[in-house]
This record gives structure tokens, C-alpha cells and sequence, in this order.
């Protein structure tokens, strides 16, 4: 594939669940007090919204069922156009960057006006193709969750983008809200990095009781971005346990950098070691002893090393060590017993080369 995938690489969505009760203000104090973190922790970060045409996104003949838990709180939850281009205009100013959920078709032509650079298909989306259609028709990059997917689902949508050369992420996805530890199958995340190599693998996640393990092991296992709900104590109103607070955010953007750090370097490259390992492993390396006393011009023949050498411990600076003893090395001058054999001390390819002479000499003791 040929499309840019960095625009999803270790990005954190932060989305405003329940479309912050539907107030405003609310929601411009989600972004300010969020972004202060995003800002503190030195990450990168969008701030999601919920877009929906509620008008026709819920049939009038069931708009006054509020036993419908969902119908009820989409219409408690409404916003204006005006007040989503409010909302996206405070994430922009926040630093972050502006991104949206739509669950209907007017709602992505919303996306297209306000010039959301990354859309969300949502769990529930996976397989509603009018949606993915007019989304995949803005060309934007997508990030979709997979909770309660099928396999053919996911496979279908991943070929779909691929083909459209649209740039996809694929986020593992539980979607029970909260979910607890013991049903977050993380290792979904190494399933969908095998199946899908040419895509960002992330995840989405609700637990409730822990901001770091999860973390730690997703990043451990290869998802590269990151996405939860939050939220803000404010007006009384309570917090769903599903919902991350700014200190908690905080810590989760902790444990990112914690798992950087003990991860290190790409699974794809080998590991540059650091210069305190190298020099504690070479303090473990044996050096090379004359065994007796050996003449200037005298050739370390294989035949006859073990009469003539021994491999012991302290390697001294400027000593050869096991690593560089060679059959038909000849002594350039005498070295008595118990001596050790000096890179100086031999006509050796290491005793030429000015980069390798110098690393032997800042070795050792």
C-alpha cells in the first residue's frame, strides 16, 4: 500500500462521551481542561465529537418513547451545526486536533464543511455501507473500532478502504461499557496485527478500574493508537464509569510513555545497545594470555594455541580478547608468561584499523 499511515501512529482519540449531555459549555470545558493534559504529557492528540442529524436520525413516531434508552438520550444529547462548529473551533485552538464520529450521511457532509481531517466508523458502522460509502467518498483517513464485528465484517471493510487506497486503522475493540479487566482480550490486538500487516493497529478501550496495565501490554503488543472517553465532574451531572477524568487521562498518557521507554526500539530493527551495557559486557569478556614465553615473530597457530594461550578474565585496555584471536596472527615483538597479548603486540587486521584499535584501547580495565 502506498497510503500515508502517519497520521495514525501513536495518536490518542479522546472522545466527549454522551456528546457532553448536549451543553456546550460542558463540552468547551472538556476540550480546555483535556487539552492541558495533552499539552503537560507532550502527545499527540485528537478530541472526538458525536455527529448526528437527529431529526432524521430517530423515526418520528418514536420520539417521545422514553423508555428507549438510547432514542431518549440522543434526543436529551442534541446539538446544533453552530455549536459542533463551536466545539471544533476550540479543539483547534486547544492544540489537538478536531475529529468526528458521524452516524449518518448528513453528518459526514458536516465532517467534509468543517474540515475534520480523520472520521471514526463506530462498532455499530462496521457494516452499515450506505455510511462507509459517503465516508470513504471524502477520502479522509478513518479509524474504526471492531467491537462485536464479525471476521468477514472486518475483512470486507479492510478490502473495501484498501481499495479506495483510503488510509484505514483498525482498533481492537470490546464494546461493553465499562468493561472489565477480564474482557478486554488483548491479544486481539496480536491477531488483527497479523491479519491486517498493511494497516495501524490500535485500541479502544473502556475499563474502569485501571489506567496502566492495559496500556503497558497494548503498546507491549503493537497498537499504536489509542482511544477512550472522557469526561468531567461539573454541574452534578455523573460521571459514566466508562468515562476517564483529566487525572486519570493523565496517568494513561503516563503509562504510554513508561511503555515507550521499556519497550525501546522498534520490533523491526535490531536494538542499538546502549555504551554502559557494552562496557559491563565487556568487563565479563576473557582476554588472551601467553601461556609461556613467546618470541617476536612467532606465528599463533591454531594447531597449537591451547600450548601457547589461555582465555582469562580481566580484559585489560588495549588487549586482544576472545573475540578477535585469529590463527596466523604473528607477534610484531617477545611476550613473557602471563603477559597479555597486546593489539600493538601483533600483525593483525584489528592492529590496522584505526576505529578498532581505539574501541580495543577504551575497553577493559
Amino acid at each position: 500500500m502506498s497510503v500515508n499511515r502517519d497520521i495514525f501512529d501513536e495518536l490518542f482519540v479522546l472522545e466527549l462521551a454522551n456528546n457532553h449531555w448536549g451543553s456546550l459549555e460542558r463540552g468547551l470545558k472538556i476540550i480546555t481542561d483535556f487539552s492541558r493534559i495533552v499539552r503537560f504529557n507532550n502527545v499527540r492528540a485528537s478530541i472526538k465529537l458525536q455527529f448526528r442529524d437527529v431529526d432524521n436520525f430517530i423515526h418520528r413516531d418514536f420520539r417521545d418513547r422514553a423508555d428507549i434508552r438510547y432514542i431518549k438520550k440522543t434526543l436529551d444529547t442534541k446539538m446544533t451545526e453552530d455549536d459542533y462548529a463551536t466545539l471544533v473551533k476550540a479543539v483547534r485552538q486547544s492544540g489537538c486536533i478536531p475529529m468526528a464520529t458521524p452516524f449518518d450521511e448528513k453528518s459526514v457532509n458536516l465532517c467534509a464543511e468543517l474540515g475534520i481531517p480523520i472520521i471514526k466508523i463506530a462498532s455499530s458502522d462496521l457494516n452499515d455501507w450506505f455510511l462507509i460509502e459517503k465516508i470513504a467518498d471524502t477520502r479522509k483517513p478513518v479509524i474504526v473500532s471492531t467491537g462485536g464485528s464479525s471476521l468477514k465484517d472486518i475483512d470486507d471493510l479492510v478490502i473495501f478502504f484498501e481499495n479506495r487506497n483510503v488510509p484505514l486503522a483498525i482498533n481492537h475493540c470490546v464494546s461493553l461499557y465499562p468493561s472489565e479487566d477480564s474482557e478486554l482480550e488483548m491479544n486481539q490486538i496480536d491477531y488483527l496485527k497479523n491479519r491486517y500487516p498493511n494497516h495501524v493497529i490500535g485500541f479502544s478501550t473502556h475499563e474502569y478500574t485501571d489506567w496502566t496495565s492495559s496500556m503497558l501490554i497494548a503498546y507491549a503488543k503493537g497498537a499504536r493508537t489509542f482511544e477512550r472517553h472522557i469526561d468531567i465532574e461539573m454541574d452534578g451531572v455523573p460521571v459514566s464509569p466508562y468515562c476517564s477524568l483529566p487525572e486519570q487521562v493523565d496517568i494513561w498518557f503516563k503509562a504510554f510513555q513508561k511503555a515507550k521507554e521499556m519497550c525501546g526500539a522498534p520490533g523491526t530493527q535490531k536494538r542499538m545497545p546502549p555504551e554502559r551495557e557494552i562496557k559491563y559486557l565487556d568487563a565479563l569478556v576473557r582476554g588472551v594470555y601467553a601461556k609461556r614465553d613467546l618470541p617476536e615473530g612467532y606465528i599463533l597457530n591454531h594447531d597449537r594455541i591451547n600450548e601457547d594461550l589461555y582465555l582469562a578474565v580481566p580484559l585489560q585496555k588495549g588487549q586482544i580478547s576472545c573475540r578477535e584471536l585469529m590463527s596466523g596472527e604473528i607477534l610484531t615483538r617477545a611476550c613473557n608468561k602471563d603477559e597479555p597479548i597486546m593489539i600493538d603486540s601483533i600483525d593483525s587486521p584489528y592492529s590496522t584499523n584505526d576505529n578498532l584499535r581505539k574501541i580495543i584501547y577504551q575497553r577493559g580495565i
